[in-house]
């Protein structure tokens, strides 16, 4: 190489380790400083990069992109006033078209987490009608539009919510979140951290209310669920005794977080299990909601098979006890962004969840949805005063509807945080359509009263379709039902061996509910066992059999078939109102009805007599409604 090439390669060197892209300033200090800025900001290391962001400042303050990366990094420790303050000042030096579309789009969202609607929708506006190049900015920019629009027009129509932090007792650590209840409202279960520290464990503990109705203490769930790594958000079914919750590392997982479920025999909680590839995936699993009879899981996950980035998934449980493969919700729930935090009512029938993609006060709302038939509802935004300008993660709703549960956080002067579980009166204008009660109670052994594993199914008479299927404790026979209004119900207590139990709640109209204790003492199937048929319906001084009777009709059809040997009497009884040979023939052919459908079901006649008692067999008194109601009934009792 001559001495003059080598000269010319030197300069060219010269220019490529001087050059730099096209920026507002000439300070080559300036810009150095800027680049090694950013080098701090994209790992993490904010205040390195703040301090060289304002040296650079120093060398040159009308440095428009020093003041849009300074934005950046504010925005980016959520230090949203500094960031805002910022980006405008960076605003008011560019005529810059290019530079000024960052700036609008940056400060949109700022202006929106900040309750700025006006400011948010001014420059929005500015960057959608300016911006045609990025569309995935430009829907964005629509959304966050859209959702300023949503709030300016509706910040002021708030309803008379009262909201209250729980007591220290409950809120004693530096975080807790994601609340869940037992039906009962008596035990609460939550993720709680012990610091601001995001490399700090997560763990599951529980509180239970006392004799006064007072939270006590939170405790460690169990030991079995608990470990040294992370247990995170979770889920338990109406009974308290089903249980999946959140674990990203230290078990068999699957994915980068899965979904483990353990179960409560008596007072003790099982080994967890991993739910298994129809549910988890290899990318992440978390933040579950059971329908109220562990039966129906709702989910959060970021697979790639979604709509958008993080999307709601529902599984169900087969008749085999496992989960079926998990499906996406739909685009009536999952927008092109975050769906986050479901949450089933006890009612199965309304699902809230938190979203960034619908129009909303800030960035995350809640929403919900109600489910008519198999179809979703729109979403609709709950409104303020629980939205507004702040993100919003999760809400828990009793069964009763008159109370929410909810994780606030909030941010401290050190640039941490600590959220406290606040608790929420729902006004009954704003109660859900579908509000839930519950019956419960503990089956036994009518003969020695020890506790007994039945199913307990509960049925729809309307519409004769199963609502809920539950199993009581194998250990002290306890059981718990949901009952929701809209609908008249048949319950049901079968048990192999045992003659079944029926029971009816109408629950058609609406009303103040209570909850109903009923203990359950079911007879083995033997001579003289006595099964009361509360689900067969005549007209008024009729014999036809209703339509409504059909669920109970089958119910007898299905035991029968199952206990091929037995023969059985079906039996009608009246009250003593009217004429007593009169209620003797009226109630015989009732029980005739019941014979006959038995008989064109397939049920061999030889096995079958009737009877008819009219007001000889009272079990009740026949001076009060209650009473006589009980004696007007259909028995079915095994004979020789």
């Amino acid at each position: 190489m001559n001495h003059a090439a080598a000269i010319v390669l030197l300069l060219l060197c010269s220019t490529v380790a001087f050059s730099q892209p096209q920026v507002t300033t000439k300070s080559k200090k300036a810009y150095e400083l800027y680049v090694q800025a950013d080098n701090f900001r994209v790992r993490g290391q904010f205040e390195e990069a703040i301090n060289l962001l304002q040296q650079a400042l120093d060398k040159d303050d009308k440095f428009v992109e020093a003041y849009f990366r300074l934005g950046v990094t504010y925005a980016n420790m959520k230090e949203n006033p500094k960031a805002i303050g910022t980006y405008e000042k960076g605003l008011s030096l560019t005529n810059d078209l290019r530079l000024q579309k960052l700036f609008w789009y940056e400060l949109g969202e700022l202006y929106l987490l900040t309750g700025d609607y006006e400011k948010a929708m001014k420059v929005l506006s500015a960057f959608v009608n300016n911006e045609n190049q990025s569309k995935p900015r430009i829907d964005r920019a629509t959304v966050l539009f859209r959702s300023a629009e949503f709030a300016l027009k509706n910040k002021n129509d708030t309803s008379a919510y009262h909201q209250r932090p729980l007591s220290d007792t409950v809120n004693c650590f530096v975080l807790q979140y994601f609340p869940a209840l037992t039906a009962d409202q008596k035990q609460l279960i939550f993720t709680r951290r012990a610091t601001n520290d995001p490399n700090d464990t997560e763990d599951l503990v529980v509180s239970k209310k006392d004799e006064r109705g007072r939270w006590t203490t939170p405790v460690s769930i169990s030991k079995n669920i608990n470990t040294r790594l992370n247990e995170g958000t979770c889920t338990i079914s109406a009974d308290g005794r089903k249980l999946i919750f959140t674990s990203c590392a230290g078990r068999d997982g699957i994915g980068s977080c899965d979904l483990y479920e353990s179960r409560k025999i008596g007072e003790d909680w099982t080994v967890p299990t991993n739910l298994g590839r129809n549910v988890n995936s290899a990318e992440w699993e978390s933040q579950p909601s059971l329908s109220a009879d562990g039966r129906t899981l709702y989910f959060v996950s970021d697979r790639r098979a979604g709509l958008g980035r993080r999307d709601i998934w529902i599984s169900t449980l087969g008749d085999d006890g496992k989960w079926m493969k998990a499906v996406n919700a739909g685009k009536s729930i999952n927008s092109q962004y975050d769906e986050m935090s479901p949450f089933i009512h006890a009612n199965n029938r309304t699902l809230f969840f938190a979203s960034n993609g619908l129009p909303g006060f800030g960035g995350y709302d809640i929403f919900f949805v109600e489910k008519d038939s198999s179809q979703w509802s729109a979403p609709r935004n709950f409104g303020a005063p629980l939205n507004d300008h702040d993100d919003q993660y999760s809400l828990f709703i009793t069964a009763d509807g008159k109370k929410g549960y909810y994780a606030h956080e909030e941010d401290l002067p050190n640039g941490h945080s600590r959220s406290k579980i606040y608790e929420i009166d729902i006004p009954a204008e704003n109660q859900m359509k579908y509000r839930s009660n519950y019956v419960r109670g503990i089956i036994r052994d009518k003969d020695d009263q020890h506790p007994l594993a039945a199913n307990v199914e509960l049925i729809n008479i309307g519409s004769n379709a199963i609502e809920s299927l539950v199993e009581s404790d194998s250990i002290n026979g306890e059981y718990l039902m949901v009952l929701t209004q809209g609908a008249n119900y048949a319950l049901y207590i079968n048990k192999v061996g045992y003659l079944f139990k029926s029971y009816n709640f109408n629950y058609s109209e609406v009303r103040d509910f209570q909850p109903i204790v009923v203990n359950i003492d079911l007879e083995k199937v033997k001579e003289g066992s006595v099964a009361v048929l509360n689900n067969i319906f005549f007209d008024v001084d009729k014999y036809d059999l209703q339509d409504r009777s059909t669920p109970e009709l089958q119910k007898i059809v299905r035991f029968l078939n199952e206990n091929p040997g037995i023969r059985v009497q079906i039996s009608g009884h009246t009250d003593n109102s009217g004429a007593a040979d009169y209620n003797r023939q009226l109630s015989e052919k009732r029980a005739l009805s019941v014979y006959n459908y038995l008989i064109k079901s397939g049920v061999d006649k030889k096995r079958l007599t009737t009877k008819g008692f009219g007001p000889d067999k009272p079990v009740a008194t026949n001076d009060t409604d209650e009473g006589r109601q009980q004696n007007r009934r259909i028995e079915f009792r095994i004979v020789k």
